[in-house]
């Protein structure tokens, strides 16, 4: 079986749903919009340039989490999926999932990205499997802290590889699309990596080594 890989945000979607979480809880006052949003940008800037401290982040980023109910957590992300996540949904995304489902292939979404606001989304988009940043729980609800290796630059690979040897699997014909200069360990792992609407860095790493780029916008 052949693996398709794909990141998620600025990749199957036209957007990053990390940041526009964070901008959703910004805009409805849930959390202060002026200082969590200046912080969250900055964050942002550092993930597009390729130097982010994902501790310092998650830590961030999570610890809204852990001071929710998961009633109230759940319900803002039914609002959060259909206000800012359907908007930025990409149909040739879409039409690339179905094309690889047709053809047989495993799909798989691999992100940095936290699992409480990816899952929904991985669903949303009909991709069963997801390697995501984990949420600690405890008790039922989130402690607001990380947990496991974060699915972010070599973290992507480690997670991957623990995966495949648990379901017997290995990246023969794989596939792997990314937009983002973080993602170039594992895009150097599979056998046909796939630049997708890239940043300049990946763009110029994917011509350097003749890789196909594409657009989903």
């Amino acid at each position: 079986m052949r693996l398709a890989l794909f990141d998620l945000d600025n990749t199957l979607l036209g957007g990053d749903s990390d940041h526009a979480w964070g901008d959703y809880l910004c805009e409805r006052g849930i959390l202060d919009g002026l200082a969590y949003k200046a912080r969250n940008d900055a964050f942002y800037q550092d993930y597009l340039a390729g130097r982010l401290n994902i501790t310092d982040y998650l830590n961030f980023s999570l610890e809204i989490l852990g001071r929710s109910s998961m009633a109230q957590l759940d319900q803002w992300h039914l609002d959060f999926m259909r206000d800012c996540i359907e908007p930025i949904v990409l149909a040739k995304g879409e039409a690339l999932l179905a094309e690889h489902r047709a053809a047989g292939d495993k799909l798989l979404i691999i992100t940095a990205t936290n699992r409480f606001v990816t899952a929904p989304i991985a669903t949303r988009l009909g991709v069963e499997t997801l390697l995501a940043t984990e949420c600690e729980m405890q008790d039922g609800r989130y402690t607001g802290r990380t947990t496991d290796v974060p699915c972010f630059k070599d973290g992507k690979v480690t997670r991957l590889n623990r995966w495949l040897r648990e379901n017997g699997l290995d990246l023969a014909g794989s596939s792997f699309y990314s937009d983002s200069i973080n993602d170039l360990p594992l895009l150097a792992l599979v056998e046909r990596p796939v630049a997708v609407d890239p940043d300049p860095s990946l763009r110029a790493e994917a011509e350097r080594r003749g890789w196909p780029v594409i657009s989903l916008r």
